[in-house]
């Protein structure tokens, strides 16, 4: 895992274009209506003090759509909230697919800018994990796939409300997802580590401390309350792996492939963390000790 050249891994400055979409594919609140309060359901848990059905309101959401709790979520019960990102989906469905209008003052657009949330925040993450694969520096055939891929989703982000509701997500996430896994396969395989197929593997609550998983593919792992600590992830797949109260204490993710800011924050983790440079430490984990 020595080939910085060959690997990128943040070894070697991102791209102009991959800098810039990654500023794009960032939440912007004060350019949304709080689709995220509303829209989503989620229920009493860990993660959650209360139970809310999809589009309604949450109870702590002001009128201006600010958070009334938003400075203490974690300590009132609300983590679930602290480490939910929608990758720059809200303000597109209000500002683009909208046009600036809101569901607090159009009631009867609710219902549909809702539902294109949905839609939308599935797209961006799509065009998160492409931009994440050409910061990979892979292949140029491979390479070509990408910006491709990348396009035609940045295309469906522009269809109107009806057309995105109606889209046919399933067939067009398979087709990104396949060329996602070629990146996964290629940039592991050159860096020479090629970890074991852990894809879906129910590791929930696992003591994985003596687990070898640099290079693994780890792609949609259940790994919740996982304990992780001091392991090496180096290339390691983390494509939607499930991370929440996992220990990544003393992990090393400084190589990991595909962990966003989401996995992080809700994550434990502390100061002996390795990161990648693009992501930060969440203020939650505790200092090494």
């Amino acid at each position: 895992m020595n080939d910085a050249e060959s690997t990128g891994g943040g070894r070697r400055p991102d791209a102009p274009a991959v800098r810039r979409r990654r500023r794009e594919l960032r939440a912007d609140c004060e350019r949304c209506a709080a689709l995220c309060c509303v829209a989503p359901a989620f229920s009493a848990s860990v993660e959650y003090a209360i139970d809310k059905p999809a589009g309604q309101a949450c109870p702590h959401l002001h009128a201006d759509f600010r958070c009334s709790i938003h400075d203490r979520l974690r300590p009132s019960g609300f983590g679930g909230c602290a480490a939910f990102d929608c990758l720059g989906a809200g303000q597109q469905v209000v500002q683009l697919t909208f046009g600036g209008r809101d569901w607090r003052a159009e009631p009867e657009i609710a219902a549909s800018m809702f539902a294109a949330f949905a839609v939308m925040r599935r797209l961006h993450q799509l065009l998160w994990h492409l931009n994440e694969a050409l910061a990979l520096r892979p292949a140029s055939q491979l390479a070509r796939d990408l910006d491709d891929a990348f396009s035609s989703t940045e295309r469906l982000t522009r269809c109107g409300p009806d057309e995105l509701v109606a889209l046919d997500g399933d067939e067009h996430h398979a087709r990104v997802n396949e060329i996602l896994l070629r990146v996964s396969d290629h940039v592991r395989a050159r860096a020479g580590a090629n970890g074991p197929d852990l894809r879906g593997a129910d590791l929930a609550g696992r003591d994985l401390r003596a687990a070898a998983l640099a290079g693994a593919s780890l792609r949609g792992a259940l790994l919740i309350g996982a304990d992780l600590r001091d392991v090496d992830l180096g290339y390691a797949d983390l494509t939607g792996a499930d991370l929440r109260g996992a220990n990544l204490g003393g992990a090393d993710l400084a190589e990991s492939l595909f962990v966003g800011q989401q996995q992080l924050d809700s994550a434990r983790g502390d100061a002996r963390t390795k990161l990648p440079p693009r992501l930060r430490r969440p203020a939650h984990w505790a200092p090494a000790g």
